[in-house]
């Protein structure tokens, strides 16, 4: 009979007593290190096999599921990054290695029985489309320029890329983009609105499509939640690379409905240099990881205002962003300063990012290349947990009928 992987401890080996409270901090620093294809924590899959620490020096043996995994880079890098921040801890080193068979046939059973309990959606994302979500634990703080900015850069190289506007509230991604509705159907779809950009090109969906900009939407939070789920489910997106969702600010029904129809999803956390705002920011991924969501990286917005005599001011304060990245264990990915060109070039529905002789439009490309080359790159996973999850998905049709 094989026994499932639990939350039990992984084995620990010490050399001191002072190594043992470091070794239990550092386990419970992996429960933060969420497979993005499986949705859970490293530790409760059962993929921590051991952790050696002697005299802060730390060594954690992870199995995936394959040696050939392509994000065995990606979860040894992020367990680095959670173990590293911790107190007493000198070095740390990763170890990666392959399941044997009866490991990866216990995960196949918790894989299954994970996803008979959830209700993921069914979306028409390919298997290597990245889903990355715009957060922020309060609003004022620049989420939606954030995420249309961002989204144009990474679309100009000739990417595709997705944009849900889930702010369904206080949508304003129509507006930042120059597009307007409404949604054509297509086939019992909603198809998203496309805008070319650069080489490449954005998918649109949002409320500001069927409703009026200067229309208060007065809907409370399970309706909110269920409109987010038509956009996701009910909608012919086709051939992302990567599908952004600009998620309203805080810790609501929408937020924490995200974890259960978008388990693949991965956080980008926005906020600005103020501690006040970091620490509400905080709140934002504190939701997220109890829904086994991965926070993939923090963003900095206001990070300083140039006069153009050069001078720098620090109007929103100084290294909240860093401040927050080093709390979560993430990647600061990149601080954006104030500049007018934001505000104008969303009135105007042309994003700064694009307008190539601004040196605001350099700040979002280098963002966005950080964001594929190191926080989400595109994989094709053809053997590792996603394979997983097609066994799984397989298993469960065939029982149903």
């Amino acid at each position: 009979m094989v026994r499932e992987p639990t939350d039990e401890r992984p084995r620990t080996s010490c050399a001191t007593a002072g190594d043992e409270a470091v070794a239990a901090a550092v386990v419970d620093a992996l429960r933060d290190v969420v497979d993005p294809e499986l949705g859970e924590d490293v530790v409760s899959l059962g993929m921590v096999r051991e952790v050696r620490v002697e005299h802060g020096q730390v060594e954690v043996d992870v199995a995936l599921t394959v040696a050939s995994c392509p994000l065995r880079g990606e979860i040894a890098e992020d367990a680095r990054r959670h173990v590293a921040r911790l107190a007493g801890v000198r070095s740390v080193q990763v170890r990666t290695g392959a399941m044997d068979k009866a490991e990866r046939s216990a995960l196949m059973a918790r894989a299954r029985r994970k996803a008979q309990e959830k209700s993921a959606l069914s979306l028409e994302l390919g298997e290597r489309t990245r889903v990355l979500a715009i957060v922020s634990g309060k609003g004022g703080v620049g989420k939606s320029s954030i995420a249309v900015n961002l989204a144009a850069a990474l679309a100009a190289p000739g990417r595709t890329i997705g944009l849900l506007d889930a702010d369904v509230w206080g949508f304003s991604v129509p507006r930042m983009l120059g597009v307007s509705g409404p949604l054509a159907v297509r086939d019992g779809k909603m198809v998203p609105v496309e805008l070319a950009v650069g080489a490449g090109r954005i998918e649109v969906v949002s409320m500001g499509f069927l409703s009026g900009e200067d229309e208060a939407i007065m809907w409370r939070g399970l309706v909110l939640n269920r409109a987010v789920q038509h956009f996701l489910e009910d909608v012919a997106w086709q051939g992302l690379d990567y599908l952004l969702v600009d998620m309203p600010p805080g810790t609501g029904d929408v937020q924490m409905g995200l974890a259960r129809m978008l388990p693949r999803a991965e956080l980008l956390v926005v906020t600005t240099p103020a501690l006040a705002a970091q620490k509400v920011a905080g709140r934002a991924a504190d939701m997220a990881r109890k829904g086994h969501l991965k926070v993939a990286g923090v963003i900095e917005n206001m990070a300083g205002f140039t006069c153009d005599h050069g001078e720098r001011y620090l109007l929103f304060g100084e290294g909240g962003g860093q401040r927050l990245a080093d709390e979560l264990g993430v990647p600061l990915v990149g601080s954006v300063p104030v500049d007018p060109a934001v505000a104008a070039g969303g009135d105007a529905g042309r994003p700064a990012a694009l307008d190539g002789r601004a040196p605001l439009a350099q700040v979002f490309s280098d963002l966005a290349e950080k964001v594929a080359a190191e926080i989400a790159p595109l994989v094709t996973m053809t053997s590792c947990s996603a394979r997983l999850l097609e066994h799984v998905e397989a298993a469960l049709k065939r029982s149903a009928s």
